[in-house]
């Protein structure tokens, strides 16, 4: 029981949720459209998710450790920092390695499988844009979330790549709807890291991170903060307007009241660290809320 929290820990699973949140988005689309479940398909993908998205955590773990990120960040927390395992000596750094590349294997052989038994070659493409993210976010030589393209990355991760892939597989055929869906929720697990950078600034300047927090530096960089959280509802609002989404979507309005919770936490706490955890909270929150009540919109389009 122990080994298993460890690797709870190590893999950072509380925060799989970003990425679950839009498998779910993409299988309700699915079932829009084709009225069907493939719940074997929809198992094997979500498990897909899972261990791409554990596999990118404990790589990234192991090259943050060797950039001497994790080692120097004093100020890391339950939201950011890593998993600390490596400082800890609770897991050695080859272990964090193995463990990711093993990840990535399972999610390889899913992904072939998956490929095999739909048209074209969608989801191989798909897959190979996941791992390469996943592992040279922070692997040499790119190191893509040691720059500006780290946020950016992240939404068209967790965004139009699960949603789309997901949706692809279980309705086997193209779409624009998916992903337009897929902004939002990408957009939100992007600002969930967007607003951990704030903590972590010291220490990605110290070791040479150029996130978008230390290019605009903590005052400019909160306000990008808050016109993303706002975009959000301003997409879903045009996208009913043209008929991209179902009115029911409009439900993602009942999450304002995080929304501005993050955004006051933010606006007067933006440069400290502990005082600003209530808004690494909130925005975790709204990401998870936002996207299932978006997609119990699809789901209610269908019903009714």
């Amino acid at each position: 029981m122990n080994k298993i929290k460890l690797w709870i820990k190590a893999s950072r699973a509380p925060f799989l949720t970003a990425s679950l949140i839009s498998v779910i988005l993409g299988a309700v689309m699915a079932w829009n459209l084709t009225g069907e479940i493939h719940w074997l398909k929809l198992i094997l993908t979500a498990f897909g998710v899972i261990f791409v998205h554990s596999g990118t955590n404990l790589v990234n773990d192991y090259f943050d450790h060797k950039s001497n990120l994790d080692e120097i960040n004093e100020n890391h927390n339950m939201f950011s920092g890593g998993s600390r395992v490596i400082q800890e000596k609770e897991l050695s750094p080859k272990a964090m390695l193995t463990a990711g590349l093993l990840c990535f294997a399972a999610t390889a052989i899913i992904g072939f499988y998956l490929n095999s038994i739909t048209k074209g070659n969608v989801i191989l493409y798909i897959g190979i844009a996941g791992f390469f993210i996943g592992y040279f976010y922070t692997a040499k030589p790119l190191k893509l979330g040691y720059t500006a393209l780290g946020e950016i990355i992240t939404v068209v991760a967790c965004g139009p790549l699960i949603v789309y892939g997901t949706y692809f597989v279980l309705a086997q055929t193209h779409a624009l709807q998916p992903l337009l869906a897929s902004i939002p929720v990408g957009v939100l697990v992007g600002l969930i890291l967007y607003i951990n950078e704030f903590q972590d600034h010291d220490a990605d300047r110290a070791v040479g991170k150029k996130t978008l927090v230390i290019v605009f530096g903590k005052a400019k960089a909160i306000k990008l903060f808050y016109i993303f959280l706002i975009f959000n509802y301003i997409w879903v609002i045009i996208g009913v307007i043209l008929n991209w989404f179902p009115i029911f979507t409009l439900a993602v309005i009942l999450t304002l009241p995080i929304c501005v919770k993050a955004m006051k936490v933010a606006s007067v706490n933006f440069d400290k660290i502990n005082e600003l955890l209530p808004a690494n909270g909130a925005t975790i929150g709204l990401h998870m809320i936002f996207g299932i009540l978006f997609s119990l919109g699809f789901a209610l389009d269908k019903l009714i």
